[in-house]
């Protein structure tokens, strides 16, 4: 809706010109403030008190007020005013000169529908530093409206910043819609970077201010990030959203969020499926397949039984997929052989010669067998030994750490983590955090109980 003002006594009535009505985007209208019109300027004031007398050159006045009549006629015929404003701005030198002659052009674009004069006018009106201090962020606002609409995003901005500095609300625009809005623009002119680097620095502000955070502002940039596949910034997102909004779901998104843009190997993709497994975030069998082909029933078959049975008994995997009917049998047929090796596995891990093949396989073995202080143990041993995959291993010595419940151990390692496992450390580190100090339950859901591969008996 647009508005505008008709003055039929324009001659006799010197503020009514001034008295617009603006129309904003979101559904309010405010006039805007009245001010002396040039031809009545000039008159003596009655009254020495009075307010000093606005500055009008009788050159300006000439020029202005042919333009003024094509304001105040009925209906919305603006003949003639665009060729009248260039001659008005040649003229237009004090401030209250910039302010009436904005105002009339803003007006003329009001009457024309024409977007870029109204911004025109803005910007004279705003030079002029006569808009009403209460009414400069609403100005400013109207500008960012008007500039962005015209896809002029870093003027744009210019005046969004400018109305959130003057502390600039309405019923339906608020200061934190306005911070959103700003993060848009930048999305708009296809500077992602620009607008997820903007967006997060407004989450690190209300969160140092003690704010919550909408779910919406890290939904909105993780979509650009991940749309985009921008890292490490949709990791960024991932986990303020998880720390703040964390449950089941989201968990799972987080995840496969991670498995997509992730071109992991096996052995990674294991650590990140172990994850999901603790979480329960499984939903159907090709979680399953992926974490029992990434394990290997092979090389840790206690815990693909483990896994196995447990998407049995859940109904989330169906006994007639072969891969992991024959998964399953291959790892029945080895756990018996496997645990007898284990003391003498232990043994030879201990050793002050073993070498770090061993020392890193007796991590995983007991690991997979659900005894993580041990696990922990050689993980930690192996560090210290040279060509150890160092990545991989401060990997799982924070799986071990966070199984036996340390878990402020489990994220100080996990933080050291780097290269392509960084964003699957980062995932666990915040089940690490979550575990620590989990929140109220009417808010997130109960973690599940460690899968029986971690809870091992110990008597087996």
């Amino acid at each position: 809706m647009r508005f505008f003002v008709t003055n039929k006594r324009a001659g006799k009535n010197p503020a009514s010109l001034l008295a617009l009505a603006i129309a904003l985007a979101t559904g309010t209208a405010v006039s805007m403030v009245a001010a002396a019109e040039p031809a009545y300027a000039q008159k003596k004031k009655k009254k020495k008190e009075e307010e000093p007398k606005a500055e009008y050159s009788k050159e300006f006045i000439a020029a202005y007020q042919p333009l003024q009549e094509i304001v105040n006629a009925e209906g919305n015929d603006t003949t003639g005013a665009a060729a009248l404003i260039p001659g008005l701005l040649a003229l237009t030198n004090s401030a209250d000169e910039k302010m009436v002659a904005g105002n009339a052009i803003y007006n003329i674009g009001i009457k024309s529908d024409d977007r870029s004069r109204q911004l025109d006018g803005m910007k004279l009106m705003l030079s002029s530093g006569k808009v009403q201090a209460d009414q400069v962020g609403r100005f400013n606002f109207i500008s960012y409206q008007l500039a962005n609409s015209a896809g002029d995003f870093p003027t744009a901005r210019n005046y969004l910043q400018a109305a959130i500095d003057a502390n600039f609300t309405t019923t339906n625009v608020t200061a934190d819609s306005m911070r959103i809005a700003m993060s848009e623009s930048y999305f708009s002119e296809g500077n992602n970077k620009g607008g997820l680097d903007y967006l997060s620095q407004a989450i690190a502000q209300r969160k140092a201010a003690g704010l919550a955070v909408d779910e919406s502002w890290y939904r909105r940039g993780l979509s650009v990030a991940y749309n985009n596949q921008i890292q490490p910034d949709v990791y960024d997102f991932v986990i303020g959203w998880i720390e703040d909004y964390s449950s089941q779901d989201n968990w799972r998104d987080a995840i496969n969020i991670a498995r997509n843009l992730g071109t992991f190997s096996q052995p990674e993709m294991l650590d990140l499926m172990r994850l999901g497994y603790r979480l329960d975030t499984f939903s159907g069998k090709q979680e399953y397949i992926e974490y029992v082909d990434a394990a290997d029933p092979r090389r840790l078959p206690k815990e693909v039984e483990t896994v196995i049975e447990n998407g049995y008994a859940t109904g989330r995997a169906s006994r007639d997929d072969i891969f992991l009917a024959d998964s399953l049998s291959t790892a029945k047929s080895r756990i018996a052989s496997d645990r007898a090796d284990l003391p003498a596995l232990e043994r030879d891990a201990r050793s002050s010669s073993a070498g770090l093949r061993t020392v890193v396989a007796a991590g995983d073995a007991f690991l997979s067998y659900g005894q993580p202080a041990k696990a922990s143990e050689f993980y930690a041993k192996s560090l210290t030994i040279p060509g150890v995959d160092t990545a991989q291993v401060l990997t799982r010595l924070g799986i071990a750490q966070a199984d036996t419940g340390d878990y402020g151990a489990a994220q100080e390692t996990f933080a050291k983590v780097e290269g392509k496992r960084a964003a699957i450390a980062r995932l666990w580190a915040a089940y690490a955090a979550e575990k620590a100090a989990p929140p109220a339950p009417s808010v997130v859901p109960a973690s599940p109980a460690a899968p029986a591969s971690v809870a091992a008996d110990a008597a087996s």
